[in-house]
């Protein structure tokens, strides 16, 4: 039996190109968002202002950095806790380099490694010895913290050089885009390349879908689910440098519990828990989403316990929406394939 040659198949390719990118989480995250800051603009006094922009960017920078290796973990099915762990141990190694005269460059160089060890330590455990990713990184996420406390105590470290700390506050001419968001520019153009116009990422894909079909097919699960948490170490150590320069402060306590923020974000931006599914645009825009309603309330005078339970609210109506729209594809390709002719025993003999 022959096919028409212009017939799809392939679910994912059975609906036109502009349905496709219209017509999915990711588009619609870009669009909620695209609302808020128009709304905002138009009726939020001082939220147009490029002032609030920088404010919006400056504060979302740390979790922008760390949803870009994060999505492509959640993507293979795993998860990384440990993150927010990580920030806070390269923050305290960062500000005992400074304390003890090594000089920024140094401890800069020192709390990259320190990322990368960690994501090392994660995947191996994950990826060879073949332990849950839930239950690892929660160990190591106690681990981390408590290496990273018990390093400064409940001292912090603030003599970091202006030349370093002024830099998270600069911005570029007259736009409100914080000059920080060049490196973060940088990074996302490469994750994006990397895991949707790449082999090793479709690799990623086909984990997330099914490991051992991924197997088959000839990708190597355990070294990239190992680069993977190596990534994920390696970029929330950036961002633990950021973090502490841009509040001038290293502290083993910091950026505890950032890494729900994380994972709402990944969420949020349409990549699904279960792997197998998400791309990074959707990702950065639900970031920048969480980032403008929350700034959006602030200036409306909304609380914070307010603030969370709304965002909280957007995160379980997302993840719900990937079963409603499951369901919904469902439908319309039985009814699609009810519509279709069916073929005689006679034209089948005849083909």
């Amino acid at each position: 039996m022959s096919t028409s040659p212009s017939e799809r198949t392939y679910a994912p390719y059975a609906q036109p190109l502009w349905r496709r990118l219209l017509v999915s989480r990711e588009a619609s995250v870009i669009a909620l968002l695209l609302i808020v800051w128009m709304y905002g603009y138009g009726n939020v006094p001082y939220f147009g202002d490029t002032l609030t922009l920088t404010y919006i960017l400056v504060d979302m920078t740390t979790v922008l950095l760390i949803a870009l290796p994060m999505t492509l973990v959640i993507v293979t099915g795993e998860i990384d806790l440990s993150v927010a762990s990580v920030v806070g141990l390269s923050s305290a190694v960062l500000g005992l380099g400074v304390q003890h005269g090594l000089g920024m460059p140094l401890s800069t160089l020192l709390a990259l490694l320190v990322g990368v060890v960690c994501g090392v330590v994660n995947g191996i455990l994950v990826a060879y010895v073949e332990l849950p990713s839930l239950a690892v990184t929660i160990g190591t996420l106690a681990l981390y913290r408590g290496v990273a406390v018990g390093l400064l105590g409940t001292t912090a470290v603030t003599d970091f050089p202006s030349s370093w700390t002024d830099q998270t506050a600069k911005v570029i001419g007259a736009t409100g885009i914080p000059t920080f968001m060049i490196v973060f520019a940088v990074l996302a153009a490469l994750f994006i390349a990397l895991l949707h116009f790449s082999p090793f990422g479709r690799g990623i894909y086909d984990i997330g879908l099914s490991t051992e079909a991924a197997e088959f097919s000839g990708v190597n699960v355990q070294r990239t689910k190992l680069i993977l948490f190596v990534l994920t170490g390696t970029v929330s150590a950036l961002a633990g440098i950021f973090y502490t320069l841009r509040f001038g402060s290293a502290r083993g306590d910091n950026a505890t519990g950032l890494e729900l923020q994380v994972i709402a974000a990944v969420l949020l931006g349409g990549v699904s828990i279960f792997g197998g599914r998400g791309k990074l645009p959707g990702v950065i825009a639900g970031v920048l989403l969480i980032g403008a309603l929350s700034s959006a309330l602030r200036l409306e005078g909304v609380t914070v316990n307010v603030i969370n339970i709304i965002i909280g609210l957007l995160l379980v109506l997302s993840v719900l929406s990937t079963s409603l729209l499951a369901w919904v594809s469902d439908v319309s390709a039985r009814r699609n394939r009810a519509k279709r002719p069916s073929q005689t025993p006679s034209s089948v003999g005849s083909q």
